[in-house]
């Protein structure tokens, strides 16, 4: 049965470093994994220091790992291509032009990149699917909607018979999928979801907010790593011991607040880029995260 991590936490946090990191820690041990940005910001390709597109591509020097990117430009323009190529020479040219005008809204966009998530919610050729999604509003957003859908065609079906993508019946097969995928992200022992932190005010209280809202969308496998601690045996600089003072009550905050675990990893002094800064992050993962 293929598992699924999530990603998610504010901006700048480390999470596209950790979520590459467990990728790489999990292939390591033999388990074949893909890692998905959902990120139309992502710097995967960069941490790998690598192309990555929208087929999975195996990662050069790593058994096991293969990297994907979700561009909603991209993933509208095979969507539009999926759905328009069989109605080619059935068809007047303006008439298609017309629909692919229509096709052409922020709904569709949407949905378009809804597909290729859920999509990958159905991959059985891996153990482990890692996403490293979005900041967390457009994350929230991208996890309502299998539920939302579902319940949109269920009562276009009832009512117009129409959705903005299509007639309700035809999505019907659609809902199947998202229901599905609703199912597999409330599994606590197929989906975790890990959010990554930094012990600063803004950090956690956007963490503890996005907790509840993950909640209430059943999703109740969470666990925290908070990023970027200072490492004990720096804190007797005057610099860094500051900083980790003023650390101290935010990871005191956490522990007290969110109930699941809690893992903490340290702030490197250098970039986390390219596998051989991967490979230590993902050692000290080992430490931080429960698979």
């Amino acid at each position: 049965m293929t598992k699924f991590i999530l990603f998610s936490g504010k901006g700048g946090v480390g999470k596209t470093s950790l979520s590459c990191a467990t990728a790489l820690m999990l292939a390591s041990d033999g388990a074949r994994t893909l890692l998905v940005t959902t990120d139309p910001a992502s710097n995967l390709g960069d941490v790998f220091e690598q192309s990555i597109g929208a087929e999975a591509q195996p990662v050069a020097g790593v058994n096991h790992l293969f990297l994907q990117e979700i561009n909603p430009e991209d993933a509208l323009r095979a969507y539009k291509d999926r759905a328009l190529a069989p109605l080619a020479g059935r068809f007047p040219e303006a008439v298609l032009r017309s629909m692919e005008e229509k096709m052409s809204g922020p709904c569709t966009e949407e949905i378009a990149t809804f597909d290729q998530f859920i999509a990958r919610m159905n991959e059985p050729d891996y153990d482990y699917v890692v996403f490293d999604t979005a900041p967390t509003g457009h994350t929230l957003r991208l996890l309502e909607l299998p539920g939302s859908w579902s319940i949109h065609i269920e009562e276009s079906a009832k009512g117009s018979g129409q959705t903005c993508i299509g007639s309700a019946d035809s999505l019907m097969a659609s809902k199947a999928q998202y229901d599905h995928a609703v199912q597999t992200l409330q599994d606590p022992d197929s989906t975790t979801f890990v959010f990554v932190t930094q012990a600063a005010k803004l950090s956690v209280e956007e963490m503890l907010r996005s907790s509840e809202e993950i909640h209430r969308l059943g999703i109740v496998n969470q666990q925290v790593i908070i990023n970027g601690v200072i490492p004990e045996d720096e804190r007797s600089h005057p610099y860094s011991g500051r900083r980790y003072e003023k650390q101290i009550p935010y990871l005191v905050d956490v522990r007290k607040r969110f109930e699941g675990p809690i893992g903490q990893m340290p702030l490197y002094a250098d970039e986390v880029k390219g596998l051989t800064m991967l490979h230590q992050v993902s050692e000290d993962l080992h430490h931080a995260i429960i698979l």
